[in-house]
């Protein structure tokens, strides 16, 4: 792990605890282990923090909510999960028996929340400076962009972000979000969620968490508005 993150851990007990998952602990209390629970709290500040301050360095000439959207479209489940699976991190957990057998290792929640733990982890043992420096080198493919190739277009994947902006400022109203119905088991689960404005369902979309669900209906809501150019009756 550490030759892969190109970062050595002064205090290895740090990395340890970045990798174990609450399961572990409850399935092995003899050990006196602590879990990454609240490492991942920590992790979440200063992964926003550190990307924050990167694209800011990056991108100075962009105004507040530009890089607010930059921001939510690199640190979002999705994106950090990705990161994860590149650096192999599920391989590299202490899962509990039951987790292990639900697939654990390639939960994008659970790998997005242990890239967070393993950068508070950094934080701790080395400070801002040094987990700065791994962060850059993860999202490097954000974070090199140069301005003129439209850094927005290129990472704005927040759809949700992007329909209520257009929705308030077309119509002054607020997208809400409802889940239609899920089907199948817990480890493989498709939800069904639909996306309304004044309670006259835009569109809908599945996928294998409500996030992604969510961000399909958004995205086809906002193919429904882009092609209308009058009032919130024309949809």
């Amino acid at each position: 792990m550490q030759d892969v993150l190109k970062y050595r851990f002064k205090n290895v007990q740090l990395l340890r605890q970045a990798l174990v998952h609450r399961s572990y602990v409850h399935e092995n209390i003899q050990l006196n282990q602590s879990d990454n629970e609240t490492l991942e709290f920590l992790g979440d500040a200063v992964l926003s923090l550190t990307v924050s301050h990167l694209l800011l360095q990056r991108f100075p000439d962009y105004n507040e909510g530009d890089l607010s959207r930059m921001r939510s479209s690199i640190v979002n489940e999705r994106e950090l999960a990705g990161i994860a699976a590149q650096l192999d991190l599920g391989e590299h957990l202490l899962l509990g028996k039951g987790e292990e057998l639900t697939g654990g290792r390639q939960k994008p929640s659970l790998l997005a929340d242990s890239l967070e733990a393993l950068l508070a982890a950094i934080y701790l043992d080395s400070g801002l400076d040094a987990v700065m420096a791994v962060v850059k080198r993860l999202f490097h493919a954000y974070l090199d962009l140069e301005p003129e190739e439209h850094p927005l277009k290129a990472l704005d994947k927040d759809y949700k972000t992007q329909l209520q902006e257009i929705t308030q400022s077309r119509f002054k109203l607020t997208p809400v979000y409802y889940l239609e119905y899920e089907e199948g088991p817990d480890h493989l689960k498709t939800f069904y969620m639909s996306v309304a404005l004044d309670d006259k369902i835009l569109a809908r979309g599945s996928g294998r968490s409500k996030k992604e669900a969510q961000q399909v209906a958004a995205q086809k809501a906002i193919e429904i508005i882009e092609k209308i150019s009058g009032t919130f009756d024309d949809l």
